[in-house]
């Protein structure tokens, strides 16, 4: 489907998923959520777009965004495409109300997600929580991005992840 990614129904490969990851499958299409299997030394975004041939502009990076104004901390998750960069000190920070965002640190995006650091994804997300879509993602026929765990991979329509709970689809998020 993919460069060479060897895909397989999501439903069907569970133990290639996180468990939030898994349980939130269950309420999508199952033609239109795969899973493959990958190297986990290769599941940061540069090695793994070379090592399987996936292109940068079909590949999705989800990153986990806190913002806080006063004591209140807000998080949100934020997917744009590989070759972009989220913009959390403007859209992102604006969109959570806060006087300062950034990314979340690493313990506090792997406890509140469940899922492994650098596999993080925007399936299964911990209910409440914002979840901003770039209109670029949304606009692919397919894109790749983190299934929870760093040894596989999800491969998803991006109208998909536009359909998913708390979502918004954002012109403009990634820069």
């Amino acid at each position: 489907m993919l460069g060479t990614l060897d895909t397989a129904p999501a439903l069907d490969r569970t133990d290639l998923l996180a468990e939030p990851v898994a349980a939130a499958a269950h309420a999508l299409p199952r033609d239109r959520l795969l899973v493959a299997p990958i190297d986990p030394d290769l599941a940061d975004t540069a090695a793994f777009c070379e090592a399987y041939d996936v292109g940068l502009e079909v590949s999705a990076n989800c990153v986990v965004v806190a913002g806080r104004r006063g004591e209140v901390t807000r998080y949100a998750a934020c997917v744009v495409l590989a070759t972009t960069r989220a913009d959390v000190n403007g859209v992102v920070r604006k969109r959570l109300d806060a006087r300062k965002a950034s990314f979340a640190p690493m313990a506090d995006a792997v406890e509140q997600t469940g899922m492994e650091y650098g596999g993080i994804t925007p399936v299964g997300l911990p209910a409440g929580w914002l979840l901003l879509v770039d209109a670029a993602v949304v606009a692919q026929p397919w894109v790749v991005v983190g299934s929870g765990l760093r040894r596989s991979k999800l491969v998803v329509p991006g109208a998909v992840l536009a359909d998913l709970p708390g979502a918004e689809v954002v012109t403009d998020l990634g820069r």
